[in-house]
C-alpha cells in the first residue's frame, strides 16, 4: 500500500492501530480526498487468534492500510504497550461515524454483503438516520466460499457504481480475504470490512449494552444470542487467545 503507515502496535504478528473512532474516520477521509486505494480490517480477538493458524491470512490482515482495535482486550493490549489514547474502534460506530460526517464531504457510499433482507433494511435505517448521504448502490451477493474470486460481472457492476466507500458485510475472515483478493480489481476508494454492524445497524440483531461493550463482555452477550453458531469462536478461541498470549510470552522471557 501506498503511503505512510499509521502508528501502530505489534500483537502476536498482527499489526493493530492505534487509533480510535474519530481518528480512523478522519483517515479514511484522507484516504478518498488522495485518492488512495486501501482496504481496513476490523479485529476482534478472533481475527488475531485465526492469524496464528494461517499465515496467509496473517499477510491478509496486515496487508490493510489499517487494522482497527475492534474488540476491547486489544485496547487492553494496546496500552499495556504504552499507547494511552487507543479506545475501541468497533465496527458499528465506525460506520455510523462515517456515515455522518459523509453527509457534509459528499463521499459516495456502496452497501456489500449481508442477506437480501437484510441489505434492504440496512440501506433503509441508514438512509433514515443520514438523510443526505449519498448512497449509489446496495447488493446482497450470493454465497462464496472464503477466499474464492468474485463473478466479473459483480466487479463491473461494483465499478460502474464507483463508490468512494465500499463496505463489505460478508463476516471474518471470508471479507477480509474478499478485501485484499479484489483491491486491484476495484475501483472503490476504500473498502470497510465492518461484519455484523450490517446486521447490527439494519436491527436484524441485537447489540450488546453498552456497558457489556465497554467492560470486553460484547462476546458472552453474542454467544448467549446464538450459541450454536458462535461457541466455536468465543469459547474455544477466546481460550485459544490466552494460550498463544501465554506461549508468546515465554518466547520472550527466554530471549
Amino acid at each position: 500500500m501506498a503511503g505512510e503507515l499509521m502508528p501502530g502496535f505489534d500483537l502476536l504478528g498482527v499489526r493493530v492501530a492505534v487509533t480510535d473512532v474519530e481518528e480512523a474516520c478522519a483517515t479514511i477521509a484522507s484516504w478518498v480526498r488522495d485518492g488512495r486505494r486501501e482496504y481496513v480490517c476490523v479485529a476482534p480477538v478472533s481475527t488475531i487468534v485465526d492469524c496464528q493458524r494461517d499465515q496467509t491470512y496473517r499477510h491478509v490482515v496486515n496487508g490493510a492500510g489499517m487494522t482497527t482495535p475492534d474488540g476491547m482486550p486489544l485496547v487492553w493490549f494496546g496500552r499495556i504497550a504504552g499507547h494511552s489514547r487507543i479506545a475501541r474502534t468497533y465496527g458499528p460506530d465506525v460506520m455510523s461515524a462515517l456515515c455522518q460526517l459523509s453527509e457534509e464531504s459528499g463521499f459516495t457510499h456502496y452497501f456489500f454483503g449481508g442477506t437480501q433482507d437484510s441489505n434492504r433494511l440496512l440501506v433503509e435505517k441508514v438512509r433514515s438516520r443520514f438523510p443526505r448521504l449519498r448512497i449509489v448502490g446496495s447488493m446482497a451477493p450470493p454465497f462464496r466460499e472464503s477466499g474464492q474470486h468474485e463473478d466479473p460481472t459483480i466487479i463491473d457492476r461494483l465499478n460502474q457504481a464507483d463508490p468512494d466507500v465500499l463496505w463489505v458485510g460478508l463476516g471474518s475472515p471470508k471479507q477480509d480475504y474478499w478485501m485484499h483478493n479484489h483491491r486491484d480489481r476495484l475501483n472503490a476508494r476504500v473498502m470497510i470490512g465492518v461484519g455484523a454492524a450490517f446486521d447490527f445497524l439494519a436491527g436484524t440483531k441485537k447489540q450488546a449494552p453498552s456497558w457489556m461493550r465497554n467492560i470486553g463482555l460484547e462476546w458472552l452477550f453474542r454467544l448467549a444470542s446464538e450459541p450454536r453458531r458462535l461457541w466455536k469462536r468465543y469459547l474455544i478461541g477466546n481460550a485459544a487467545f490466552v494460550g498463544y498470549l501465554a506461549r508468546d510470552l515465554l518466547k520472550r522471557s527466554r530471549t
